[in-house]
């Protein structure tokens, strides 16, 4: 009996092992990457840390109630019918166009170029596709292969629902050059990404890979992490500026002084995409409730806001369409103008700004 559950023993540590060695999970910085980490003013006690002390959730909340109350669920967490969604143009543009694919990802097409901003096309925003919930309804509607070439794919930072291991795959050979957080490097060169190709950035740096085109890393509230070891890769918002435009990339970011603090020496903005769901009073430092996305926007100095990071998958407690009806209600008592774009629906700033609540359809 002991040899038997020896091998069984056996068995389930290799299994483990394995398991923790997948590709998906990628790999933490070292070497000259972790160096350079380590340089970081903001990392202290063995990680990255945030500008503002940044609990992962609020005092009275407990781990064992998020993973409860995350298991009951809620019903109308998904849609009861299939989002509707655009063909989306992929044509390249001179003037400022985007489309939204749900969730965080989207293309900004401007100035002939195309970048493309956390690809993540996958089932499930989980490192194994047989687990976690899956995509809405209506939202699988575009694949890594619909894509012409690109100029740039920008990756805010290392969290499944914004680096997507099979959507890397496909699209790393389909674009000219990646742009990302510090650290996160360490996983895209670990899938085959070129260290030619890839531009690591920490808060405040600056690159220009492009004629007349500027990324600068600024700091968001937030956190990293693909499997158990917290903050040892950077998580950021990012400035982009064009030939006739200066826009904000929000990433994943609770509400802090950051957003005025950029909004003055950065701004004004022609338009601020920033997150807009799958936030908790259970974990309310790390993402913003809607009403702080409109706060933000202001905050920014930016003209124009469209909320993202909604409408693809659950990863909280909320109603699916709650995130869009409480920004939307929100913008609208800070007359602050909000572009609401269909799934897949390219639109030219300042020409045909999508403001439809399609949702209420639904």
């Amino acid at each position: 009996m002991s040899y038997s559950w020896a091998i069984i023993l056996v068995v389930i540590v290799l299994t483990v092992i394995y398991i923790l060695n997948l590709p998906v999970f990628g790999k933490h910085p070292v070497q000259k990457r972790l160096q350079r980490i380590k340089n970081l003013p903001n990392y202290k006690d063995g990680e990255v840390k945030n500008e503002s002390h940044t609990p992962p959730k609020a005092d009275d909340a407990s781990y064992w109630q998020m993973i409860r109350k995350m298991i009951e669920g809620n019903e109308n967490g998904s849609p009861k019918k299939a989002l509707p969604h655009v063909e989306p143009d992929l044509n390249h543009s001179e003037n400022l166009k985007i489309t939204w694919f749900g969730h965080s990802s989207y293309l900004i097409q401007v100035d002939g170029k195309s970048i493309l901003v956390d690809p993540v096309f996958s089932e499930r925003t989980s490192p194994f596709q047989f687990m976690g919930t899956k995509r809405f309804a209506g939202t699988d509607f575009i694949q890594p292969a619909d894509f012409p070439a690109l100029d740039i794919i920008l990756i805010t930072h290392d969290h499944y629902d914004h680096l997507d291991y099979a959507s890397i795959l496909a699209l790393k050979d389909k674009t000219t050059h990646f742009i990302t957080s510090l650290g996160v490097g360490a996983h895209l060169e670990y899938w085959g990404v070129k260290p030619s190709q890839l531009t690591e950035l920490a808060w405040g740096e600056e690159t220009s890979p492009l004629p007349d085109t500027s990324f600068t890393a600024m700091p968001a509230r937030h956190f990293s992490g693909r499997l158990f070891k917290r903050n040892q890769t950077l998580w950021s918002s990012f400035v982009l500026k064009t030939k006739n435009n200066n826009i904000y990339l929000g990433g994943d970011s609770g509400y802090d002084n950051h957003f005025k603090s950029i909004g003055t020496t950065y701004g004004p903005f022609d338009l601020a995409i920033l997150e807009c769901g799958q936030y908790n009073k259970m974990w309310p430092f790390i993402h913003m409730f809607p009403e702080e996305v409109a706060q933000a926007c202001i905050d920014l100095n930016a003209k124009v806001l469209m909320p993202v990071h909604w409408g693809k998958y659950k990863l909280a407690l909320h109603d699916w369409d709650e995130p869009i009806k409480r920004v939307v209600k929100k913008s609208e008592e800070l007359h602050l103008p909000i572009i609401t774009p269909r799934l897949g629906q390219s639109f030219t700033l300042g020409e045909n700004n999508p403001t439809d609540k399609w949702w209420l359809n639904l």
